[in-house]
């Protein structure tokens, strides 16, 4: 993750940093004004923390909002610091654990464990800190996720869903949740699964309760396949246009699509007012051009995330017009 987020800013901001340093190489004192790594942060203060998420770099689970450096005696006096700034705290270390522990069991818990899709996010406010030495904290009360170090982890069902694909999906309806407000699909409502073999998607999908109509050019598990409420159809999914499928509450696709023929396609459904709701993976290959990213940004009521479940690639959200006002933590309220 650290090599793509390097990679990224260059890219993508035109900032070079330092290599990642060497699992020995472990920086015991804070240098103000210098780039340079702290074990898995990046501390960069030339880099302009922009209020809009979409505008952080992807590969940042979170950004310090305000960076700030605490000197201690102790680790009474590190959470007393800490609690005077704010009260939840994300430890995330390096070095120095068993300090860091002592000073974790005098601030309120924060739970890091898997959670259970469907669920709310939390509503307050999340800091986040690491130990330079035993004397020094580098930590901001304000992190661009209410989530501890910014990651979503889900408890996996390792017996029903027929791909762990699945967990993408669930990530992305719970980040629409969140962001805009969309309600999670439910009983009642049509979905279109672009592409949807083994049918991980799908199977999402039908545990929410919406009928799905799946596309692909082979076939789906065998106990989707004998669901009543999924339509399969043998067909190349991309072209099939809006105007002969009709309308759906929900649109999504995990296939293997690069940004230059997925564009276009989200485009054409948006502007057939056909889809209230798009979840679409962006694949990436190699070198990322960050040129064919923009657009999707571009796109009103929507959002480009990398998930924690996203290996090489992205997630373009689409709220639609009902849902399209951000909300929450790192958006415009």
């Amino acid at each position: 993750m650290e090599e793509l987020l390097r990679e990224e800013l260059l890219g993508r901001f035109g900032m070079r940093t330092p290599p990642v340093p060497a699992s020995g190489g472990k920086p015991d004192r804070f240098i103000p004004g210098e780039v340079r790594w702290y074990g898995p942060i990046l501390y960069c203060p030339a880099f302009r923390n922009p209020e809009r998420v979409e505008a952080l770099p992807y590969w940042a689970q979170t950004a310090f909002r305000a960076p700030m450096l605490l000197t201690i005696e102790s680790a009474g006096d590190a959470a007393k610091a800490m609690m005077a700034l704010q009260r939840n705290w994300a430890s995330c270390q390096y070095q120095l654990w068993r300090r860091a522990e002592l000073i974790e069991r005098k601030l309120p818990f924060i739970p890091t464990k898997p959670r259970t899709f469907p669920f709310d996010f939390p509503t307050t406010p999340m800091g986040i800190f690491t130990l330079v030495n035993d004397r020094q904290i580098l930590a901001s009360a304000e992190t661009s996720s209410d989530l501890a170090l910014g990651a979503l982890p889900l408890v996996e069902d390792h017996t029903n869903p027929p791909s762990r694909a699945y967990l993408k999906l669930q990530e992305s309806l719970a980040y629409l949740h969140h962001d805009f407000g969309v309600p999670y699909p439910a009983p009642g409502e049509r979905c279109f699964d672009a592409g949807a073999c083994p049918g991980g998607w799908t199977w999402v999908m039908r545990q929410c309760g919406a009928e799905v109509y799946a596309v692909d050019r082979t076939e789906l598990h065998p106990l989707l396949m004998r669901d009543p409420k999924v339509t399969f159809r043998v067909h190349d999914a991309f072209t099939l246009t809006p105007e002969e499928l009709g309308a759906f509450d929900w649109v999504v696709s995990d296939v293997i699509c690069y940004p230059d023929r997925l564009l276009p396609w989200v485009r054409r459904w948006i502007a057939s007012g056909r889809v209230k709701h798009m979840v679409c993976t962006i694949k990436l290959q190699g070198e990322v051009d960050w040129q064919t990213i923009e657009p999707f940004t571009q796109i009103p009521n929507s959002r480009v995330r990398h998930l924690t479940h996203n290996k090489h690639e992205l997630t373009f959200l689409y709220a639609g017009e009902e849902w399209g006002t951000g909300m929450g933590n790192g958006r415009e309220d």
